[in-house]
């Protein structure tokens, strides 16, 4: 990287459940006012926008930060499905790194409404029509039910398939989500589950039941990056540094490679890691505090083996021997993750960021983990749009 790039201040507005969330306005701008507070910095001082979502019309983000003055900054806004977030994040980045302005602001929100996703134009070629077609010719995709849950379902079954891993096993990461989440006030599922309330929730598709799938949600967040002469210029903390980023898509052999594994993002997750480790020569195994994107529970599965958290067809000996939690060797999902804390698409990214960057401060409470150098952020949109950072805390 060319200029070090700081996360001067990150804030979230607590998630909620779409029967009783604020608008999306008012969520985003909760977020912003919260991260200009924590970087100690009036939104004057911010060089541009970038605002991540997906369920709104056009120009959503000059909505929510307008509310702090009509300054003439460029606002632009970014849809990359449910990596809208950290996608913003990148864009804010490469604008810090590369010299372009020396602050800029990444939010993130979502207005859901109830109930699984769903297509919203009906009159236009869908993004994922190629993919919906190569999971036909995988996996008896049944029209009745949602499409989303059915692209991870035939990712778990072809997973089980390959490496003989119990379905019970991929219930065991929802428990470890909701223990997590208790500790975390942003939530939005604090109660503890068990194995057999996990197993025993309606199913949705294939092995995945209600528990194993995160909730539709409404929520916002936002980071403040800038660079390491406007902090000292500005008196901005300096602590926490993004040591490498990477955003990746698809290579020309995904629909070559007959696998739901790969449709649904596993081979992007892997391609963005090795970036990250590559640009900022760190092992995986120095890792200790992860935020991934476990939309569903086989998500998770994946990208533990995606991100070089364990080895490939390791993830089953990596859940049962607590390697993934406190204690064990990184922990995963110390918010609860998107299965417990909840998914509001374009502010998910962000949130992350927001907990990875606590945990390197040494700001987390009771979800601390111990010791913690440097942090990881994975965040997956279907289609696709993947996206790893590594934070590092700066001594």
């Amino acid at each position: 990287m060319s200029r070090r790039v700081l996360v001067a201040g990150v804030g979230m507005a607590s998630f909620a459940k779409p029967s009783v969330a604020k608008s999306y306005d008012e969520l985003g701008a909760d977020a912003v006012r919260s991260a200009l507070q924590d970087a100690g910095l009036p939104y004057a001082g911010i060089q541009q926008v970038y605002a991540g979502y997906v369920y709104g019309d056009s120009t959503c983000g000059q909505r929510v930060v307008y509310r702090f003055g009509k300054t003439r900054v460029p606002v632009l806004n970014v849809n990359n499905n449910c990596a809208s977030g950290s996608s913003a994040l990148w864009l804010a980045r490469q604008a810090v790194e590369s010299g372009a302005v020396d602050c800029a602001l990444a939010v993130g929100f979502e207005q859901m409404p109830p109930g699984a996703l769903g297509a919203k134009w009906a009159d236009r070629p869908a993004p994922l029509t190629d993919f919906a077609s190569a999971l036909g010719d995988l996996y008896a995709v049944d029209p009745e039910l949602p499409m989303t849950p059915q692209y991870f379902a035939a990712a778990g079954a072809e997973y089980m398939d390959r490496y003989g891993m119990a379905p019970e096993t991929f219930a065991k990461v929802s428990v470890k989500a909701r223990a997590h989440a208790a500790n975390n006030p942003n939530a939005v599922f604090r109660d503890p589950v068990t194995l057999d309330d996990v197993l025993g929730s309606p199913t949705v598709a294939g092995m995945l039941t209600r528990f194993q799938c995160c909730p539709p949600t409404c929520g916002a967040a936002a980071a403040i990056v800038c660079s390491q002469e406007f902090a000292r210029a500005h008196g901005l903390r300096s602590d926490v540094a993004i040591a490498a980023q990477s955003l990746q898509s698809d290579a020309d052999d995904l629909f070559d490679k007959k696998s739901a594994m790969s449709l649904v993002g596993t081979d992007v997750t892997r391609a963005a890691a090795t970036e990250v480790y590559e640009k900022a020569g760190v092992d995986p195994r120095d890792i200790k505090v992860v935020e991934l994107h476990d939309c569903f529970t086989v998500n998770e599965v994946l990208s533990y083996e995606g991100l070089g958290l364990c080895e490939e067809g390791g993830a089953e000996e990596f859940i049962l021997a607590g390697e993934h939690t406190y204690g064990g060797r990184v922990v995963t999902n110390p918010s609860g993750g998107l299965l417990s804390k909840g998914h509001p698409l374009g502010a998910t990214g962000l949130a992350q960021t927001a907990e990875i960057t606590w945990q390197l401060r040494g700001e987390a409470g009771a979800r601390q983990v111990e010791n913690v150098l440097l942090g990881l952020q994975h965040n997956l949109g279907l289609g696709t749009a993947g996206v790893v950072t590594l934070f590092e805390k700066v001594s």
